[in-house]
């Protein structure tokens, strides 16, 4: 992968000034083969990471991994029916699998109950979809290689002998 894609993943926020000097490159080559990445597609985005435990509103708040069993559709494999699947809102990422299922899809929603309405009436509802197995998101640790959890100090009290 380009030096300046593997920088960028790290921090996005970067400014080119910064990443040409890091990369020992000029500005505007940084600048330009940025564009490129652009146009084709290959940077596809910027994204920042949010620890929403630490928000006030954290209630308000429910992911939850869908494994999802489909149907092949023919000529066009797994592509329609995870399309048509990655078209709701509420459809964050999703990823076709090898093994006993075919897609992971995560989904993000206001509660427990938006998240079972979405399987039950959106997702199970669709003509290709065999099965579905729903895992809610407990607690994160680590997302898109960022540790989200603030190391706590020690209150403890050490007991010597």
């Amino acid at each position: 992968m380009d030096e300046i894609l593997e920088v960028l993943e790290k921090d996005a926020r970067i400014s080119p000034q910064e990443l040409a000097r890091l990369l020992r490159r000029q500005p505007e080559q940084v600048k330009k083969a940025v564009k490129g990445f652009e146009k084709q597609g290959i940077i596809v985005g910027y994204k920042t990471i949010i620890n929403r435990e630490l928000l006030q509103d954290n209630n308000n708040f429910v992911s939850a991994l869908i494994e999802v069993r489909v149907t092949p559709q023919k000529d066009v494999g797994f592509d329609k029916i995870a399309e048509r699947i990655y078209s709701f809102p509420e459809v964050k990422s999703c990823y076709l699998l090898s093994g006993t299922y075919d897609l992971l899809i995560l989904i993000e929603g206001r509660s427990i109950h938006t998240v079972s309405d979405f399987v039950a009436e959106k997702l199970a509802s669709l003509e290709h979809v065999r099965r579905t197995t729903t895992h809610f998101l407990l607690k994160r640790y680590k997302e898109d290689g960022v540790i989200l959890k603030r190391k706590r100090e020690n209150k403890r009290i050490a007991i010597s002998y």
